[in-house]
């Protein structure tokens, strides 16, 4: 295990093939881990760990290829992220933790909880879904994946954008779409592709849905187009005793565009699990 301090807050260690970059502010027993969605990185949970590190223990990563951590040689899914965080927390010696994630991180938390289920004390998903991609929308991958591959990533950032924000954040929060777009813009096109392709070939994981027997809560934003607010709501009915809270003026990414109230139903949620 090679851990090294970079430049700021950020620490890298290998596992798994891959070098992880990640930050892990605070002090606790468990701590809170954070996963991001596609195509963005561990800065898109600014706010969070802002708002939690001072009471607890926070950890958010830069998933393999996105962000400063690197891709490794093995081929994307979701599988090959669940074994990451659990070869990462193995590494910091993490025996279990709470865990969010948003988007894709969600599909790697549904994958993760189901393989390893001792090894999370509560799950948070937010804005995520448990079906697998549609024929229809592997297909819409299959034409962006082309696109990206004869023109660049410019047009399928600024068509994320696009669906990904409440178009009152678009028309009103500039700093913050133009910070994302940033991010994305970050990742190389081979890691978008390499993301686009993982995001098609996942399983479902709503038969699983059943055995979760940790707390659970389900955050998603009522405006959601990416992973609509209906696909969070089929969460909590078979998720025994979740809780939910869909969050009005809200897109795709809930925790930024409206994060003080995504902060305090997660600060409500832990407050009583994490130590």
């Amino acid at each position: 295990m090679e851990t090294t301090i970079a430049s700021g807050n950020d620490l890298f260690i290998s596992v798994n093939g891959a070098k992880i970059c990640y930050n892990d502010f605070g002090e606790g027993l468990e701590p809170i881990i954070f996963l991001h969605g596609f195509p963005f990185d561990k800065s898109s949970w600014q706010p969070q760990v802002d708002f939690l590190k001072n009471t607890y223990r926070v950890i958010a990563l830069d998933i393999r290829g996105f962000g400063k951590s690197s891709a490794g040689t093995d081929k994307m899914s979701m599988s090959l992220f669940a074994e990451d965080l659990i070869k990462f927390m193995d590494a910091l010696e993490i025996k279990a933790a709470v865990v969010c994630g948003l988007s894709m991180g969600g599909y790697i938390l549904l994958n993760a909880a189901n393989r390893f289920p001792e090894r999370f004390s509560a799950l948070i998903f937010a804005d995520t879904q448990c079906i697998a991609d549609t024929q229809e929308t592997k297909e819409g991958r299959a034409k962006t994946i082309a696109q990206i591959e004869k023109e660049g990533t410019e047009k399928f950032t600024e068509n994320f954008l696009k669906a990904a924000f409440h178009p009152h954040t678009i028309s009103n929060e500039t700093e913050l779409v133009d910070n994302i777009k940033g991010v994305i813009k970050n990742n190389s096109p081979e890691v978008i592709i390499g993301g686009l392709q993982a995001l098609a070939s996942r399983d479902e994981t709503c038969s699983s849905l059943s055995i979760i027997s940790v707390p659970v809560l389900i955050l998603c934003g009522k405006q959601d187009t990416v992973t609509p607010a209906a696909q969070s709501v089929y969460l909590n009915k078979n998720i025994k005793d979740s809780f939910i809270h869909l969050i009005d003026n809200a897109g795709h990414l809930s925790n930024l565009e409206k994060a003080d109230e995504f902060n305090h139903y997660l600060s409500y949620f832990i407050h009583d699990m994490v130590k």
